[in-house]
């Protein structure tokens, strides 16, 4: 974790006619899906384990502004129910996103497992249910929804991803299945770009390593975090969009941070 602190990156502009948040009801996820309608975003399908998005639609145009009230469409999907992702997909195939944001993660399993400091306290169960959030379920977002991405236009899919999941950045080792499971999801990204940059000339496949966040997943941590290096998610989605904006297709395939720096492999 580490320091983002007020978003000084230039305001999201270019919204995309169509985009996808799965995860919308977290905290980084509702952000970004505030931040898209704010932005101008016509049509928004917001995901989330319940089916109850946590966004605000910008009021309709006025003379004082440009922002039109987006079109939302809540769904429900599960991150081990491949079959509640291959059905949002469908939902999705009529009028498909040019954005796709993957914004769910799990760090503390809700039993309280938290992230292993130790190789002695590791459990194969909670290495297998952490896998299952951070790892395989976002595998199977990208096979449902990869194939919607535009060929002959610009389209991206991105999924928050995080430093620790770095292999030559680590000089602390620890928090074992979290960083597995990260790395694995680092690795995927780079073999979706490979694969779709085939067929896909204009895609962007890409990683995004969002700070330290006020959100459910960083709370446990927060206590011990000096002054300053926790941002507020609508900063945080601020952050991400405009480095998403400014990506190319030659950056597919990496992870990058919320200052638009690319996280080493």
């Amino acid at each position: 974790m580490e320091p983002v602190g007020k978003s000084n990156r230039a305001p999201f502009q270019n919204a995309p006619k169509t985009a996808a948040v799965f995860g919308a009801s977290g905290g980084i996820g509702a952000a970004l899906a505030n931040a898209l309608a704010q932005g101008g975003c016509e049509t928004i399908y917001a995901g989330s384990r319940s089916g109850n998005p946590a966004i605000i639609p910008p009021v309709k145009t006025t003379a004082k502004t440009n922002a039109k009230t987006p079109a939302i469409h809540p769904f429900r999907f599960d991150l081990t129910d491949e079959t509640s992702i291959a059905d949002a997909a469908q939902i999705m195939r009529d009028n498909p996103p040019e954005l796709i944001i993957v914004a769910t993660g799990i760090l503390t399993l809700p039993d309280g497992s938290g992230p292993e400091r130790t190789y002695k306290r590791l459990d194969a169960q909670t290495m297998a249910d952490v896998l299952a959030l951070n790892t395989i379920g976002p595998a199977m977002i990208a096979k449902h929804m990869l194939p919607l991405l535009p060929r002959g236009s610009r389209g991206v899919f991105a999924a928050l991803s995080a430093r620790v999941g770095s292999i030559s950045d680590n000089g602390l080792g620890g928090w074992h299945s979290y960083r597995a499971s990260k790395a694995a999801l680092n690795m995927l990204i780079k073999n979706f770009a490979l694969e779709m940059g085939r067929t896909h000339k204009h895609a962007v496949i890409a990683g995004l390593h969002p700070g330290t966040v006020d959100s459910a997943l960083s709370e446990p941590f927060q206590s011990n975090l000096p002054g300053g290096q926790l941002t507020q998610p609508a900063d945080a989605a601020a952050n991400l969009l405009s480095v998403l904006g400014d990506l190319t297709p030659d950056d597919s395939g990496n992870v990058f941070d919320f200052a638009g720096k690319r996280v080493p492999a």
